[in-house]
């Protein structure tokens, strides 16, 4: 008898654990996508993704020197939404061959690619849209509010992006607060949210706007703060309770390499 109540434990344990490590595995090669959806978009580290449709391959601020993008294509454009190190590295740009790629940037970016060789540098600066031949970049503010926080991002240096494809719009924050013009955000379908302190926002921060500018899905992303990873389970319990029609989507963006 004990020894079948044991084989019973010992069984439920495997079968438990064999549920977690599928759970973490698909966690760690999710990407996003929705149904019928013509973009995927690939966490590699932080604020670095790999964004794909049909023959287009954006990496947006690539980091991690070119082994972070083995098993990739190699990349049609790259965008880049600041000069910090997080999202315009200068080594990783001068890693990967670029000589086939348009580089889209706000000036201020620009200004220090001098020694990078790309096929083309695109200069778009906040609030101006751009046309790429199937898909379209719209550069949105990112800035801080909070006074302690003014020297990390000041309001015009910085894009963040909204990539519209085929009629779908995906939203890539880069570093920000809660700004009016987040807030201000129409018909997003995907939203890439960041929230780290002391550099962006709370994540309560980050919850309100997105309640308030209501994309149909939000993703987690630039989460890793001075003290850590920021809450991102707090996160999705506020947003969820604040409007359940808004789906929270947690990618793997700090693999173990």
């Amino acid at each position: 008898m004990k020894k079948r109540i044991l084989l019973g434990a010992l069984l439920l344990l495997i079968a438990f654990a064999n549920k977690n490590f599928a759970a973490n595995k698909t966690i760690e090669n999710q990407s996003s996508n929705t149904t019928g959806s013509d973009v995927t978009v690939t966490p590699i580290s932080h604020a670095t993704a790999v964004i794909e449709f049909g023959k287009e391959v954006i990496y947006l601020d690539p980091t991690g020197g070119q082994k972070a993008f083995e098993g990739q294509k190699a990349p049609t454009y790259v965008l880049i939404t600041d000069v910090h190190g997080d999202h315009m590295n200068p080594k990783t740009l001068k890693a990967l061959d670029l000589s086939n790629t348009v580089i889209i940037c706000p000036k201020a970016v620009s200004e220090r690619l001098s020694e990078i060789k790309a096929k083309q540098i695109v200069v778009i600066n906040n609030g101006e849209e751009k046309s790429f031949g199937g898909f379209s970049i719209e550069a949105i503010p990112m800035y801080n509010l909070r006074k302690e926080a003014l020297r990390f991002h000041q309001k015009g240096r910085g894009n963040g992006y909204i990539l519209t494809v085929n009629g779908e719009r995906l939203y890539f924050s880069g570093d920000t607060e809660d700004i009016p013009e987040m807030r201000n955000l129409k018909n997003i379908d995907r939203a890439y949210v960041c929230m780290n302190l002391p550099y962006t926002m709370t994540v309560e921060s980050a919850a309100s706007a997105v309640l308030e500018f209501k994309p149909k899905q939000v993703y987690p992303y630039h989460y890793r703060g001075s003290g850590g990873f920021s809450d991102v389970a707090k996160f999705k319990e506020l947003v969820t309770k604040g409007d359940k029609s808004i789906e929270v989507v947690q990618l793997n963006w700090y693999p173990k390499r």
